[in-house]
């Protein structure tokens, strides 16, 4: 395992230097060659499916890789990932979650062969447990063919499979048997797929 952390550390560190390199180019290109920013990005956005949902259009989210938000929420996620503990292979990290009826549990009750997400769906970041429940209430109304439970306030499910911004995982009999790239760029619901049909 002391392997795998030290592979996060430096994919954290690179991370953070990719998105500090890349935001500093395209902040200079909007200024002084803008078509060519806009290419940049549209490429980023391709390779995240952004630009395969109809509902987000290149003035939506397209000058956000250039702000200092952007810079921001990638080290505060970097951070949050450096607490990684799910790693393919070994034990699934049980932690707190809620259910939707508010009762605090923990996602290892969860945990069975079969559960995958269908969809992903757009919610804003939560300034209490209220927000998180009702914005699972989206999910709920989906009809997920799996139980919907939400992290706590501390984020420690999110921390703890390092799981922010995004990232999809298979859990099967306790333990980790797919564990998905960092999102946006990593997030691939086919490559779960794959391997839920492989299992």
């Amino acid at each position: 395992m002391w392997l795998q952390k030290v592979a996060v550390y430096l994919s954290a560190a690179g991370m953070v230097c990719y998105m500090l390199l890349l935001n500093g180019v395209l902040r200079i290109l909007q200024v002084v060659w803008p078509a060519l920013a806009k290419k940049i990005i549209l490429k980023l956005g391709e390779k995240v499916t952004m630009t395969q949902n109809p509902r987000f259009k290149y003035d939506d989210w397209g000058s956000t890789f250039a702000s200092m938000a952007f810079v921001r929420t990638v080290c505060d996620n970097m951070w949050l990932s450096l607490g990684q503990e799910a790693f393919v292979g070994l034990e699934a990290p049980d932690s707190a979650v809620v259910t939707m009826e508010r009762e605090r549990t923990s996602i290892g009750k969860f945990v069975r062969d079969g559960w995958a997400f269908r969809n992903n769906i757009e919610i804003k970041q939560h300034r209490s447990l209220e927000d998180r429940l009702s914005a699972a209430q989206i999910l709920v109304q989906e009809e997920p063919l799996c139980p919907v439970v939400v992290d706590d306030m501390s984020n420690s499910c999110s921390v703890k499979y390092g799981a922010m911004p995004e990232r999809l995982y298979v859990l099967q009999a306790g333990k980790v048997t797919y564990k998905g790239a960092m999102g946006p760029w990593g997030y691939n619901p086919q490559e779960v797929r794959s391997h839920l049909e492989k299992t």
